[in-house]
């Protein structure tokens, strides 16, 4: 079952990377590029800060936290224990495969870059995802982010999925822990201020 799978996610994988074009790659290494979306980030947090003034703290932090989990989890411990090698790296493949960039690293499963755009697309729709409906955008982002590791050849399908569960996943957890925090802190002011009007 394990081949198989392996086979398909790279039969699946030099389909994608095939499909390559001239004009295409400086736009995938652009979006592959961490760089690329710093001011995008810049960005965000001032919009954060704009809306929500002092409350965008616990926002920004809960963001904050959902990319560092998926990023540990991806790149210190999914990679060391599983020891995947990108495909970039893989012997068979090097005539195969369309080359962009440099390799990188040496191991792939799962993608640290799909963990961590997806993370931040879903705390920012868990979060604000009623207010902005438009943010669902923000899964397209980082679904482009995800395929562009593909077409440069640093990561199989099944790397990019995993890491996109991964960030998925650790995104749902720091908003529940942000929300549960927020909840307690309320309960434990409105709590503070029944005790005082009492004693008055």
């Amino acid at each position: 079952m394990g081949e198989a799978l392996n086979r398909l996610d790279t039969d699946l994988f030099l389909r994608l990377n095939g499909l390559y074009a001239g004009w295409l790659d400086p736009i995938m290494v652009l979006a592959t590029e961490r760089n690329t979306w710093i001011p995008l980030y810049i960005l965000l947090i001032a919009w954060l800060v704009r809306l929500y003034r002092k409350q965008a703290v616990g926002m920004i932090l809960s963001l904050v936290a959902a990319v560092a989990l998926s990023d540990q989890t991806a790149s210190a411990l999914l990679k060391p224990l599983t020891l995947r090698l990108r495909p970039c790296h893989e012997p068979g493949l090097k005539n195969l495969l369309h080359p962009v960039l440099e390799c990188g690293g040496t191991y792939g499963f799962a993608s640290s870059h799909a963990a961590n755009s997806f993370a931040l697309a879903m705390g920012l729709w868990l979060l604000l995802g009623r207010r902005f409906p438009s943010l669902r955008w923000a899964f397209a982002w980082a679904g482009l982010v995800s395929y562009s590791r593909i077409y440069v050849g640093a990561h199989y399908p099944l790397d990019v999925l995993a890491g996109a569960g991964v960030g998925v996943l650790m995104a749902t957890v720091s908003v529940t822990v942000f929300r549960w925090l927020g909840r307690s802190l309320k309960n434990r002011q409105a709590g503070n201020t029944a005790t005082n009007t009492r004693h008055r």
